[in-house]
């Protein structure tokens, strides 16, 4: 449907959709994007994979986190949230990795997902992204991560 509409206007195709999504962010895609996407053979590009920075652990509660993304991350600290980070703490620990490692791998094991995307500002942020290259999340660990977010 998509890429036939370009063939008929004689553009160039799409290949590819950049949606928010993430653990947390998932009912929109889930239903009605990724559908679509796995229909046309289009790639996946989620930004803000680690939703907003709530994702790589640094927004607990009683913390306060100097940053320009924190108002939209705190959206995320509820019951949900804390049990998303619970899971991933253990997982994290049981791999001996960042927990945005962790969440990024869950992210790149979903169908459709060519590669997530995820800021770093500094290189120690960078260093909690990479290690998400090698990891590989057991079954039981990428149903855990659905389960709680879910």
């Amino acid at each position: 449907m998509i890429r036939a509409k370009a063939e008929v206007e004689g553009l160039t195709p799409y290949v590819a959709l950049q949606p928010h999504y993430n653990l947390l962010e998932r009912a929109e895609f889930e239903t009605a994007l990724a559908p679509l996407l796995a229909e046309q053979g289009l790639a996946c590009l989620p930004y803000f994979g680690l939703a907003k920075g709530f994702l790589t652990g640094k927004y607990r509660p009683g913390t306060n986190v100097e940053s320009s993304r924190a108002e939209g991350a705190l959206a995320y600290l509820d019951d949900r949230g804390l049990r998303v980070l619970g899971v991933l703490d253990e997982i994290a620990a049981g791999h001996d990795v960042p927990l945005a490692a962790v969440s990024l791998a869950w992210l790149a094991d979903q169908p459709t997902v060519s590669a997530p995307i995820a800021s770093a500002r500094t290189t120690e942020q960078l260093a909690d992204l990479l290690p998400m290259l090698e990891l590989h999340l057991t079954d039981d660990e990428l149903r855990l991560l659905r389960y709680v977010s879910d």
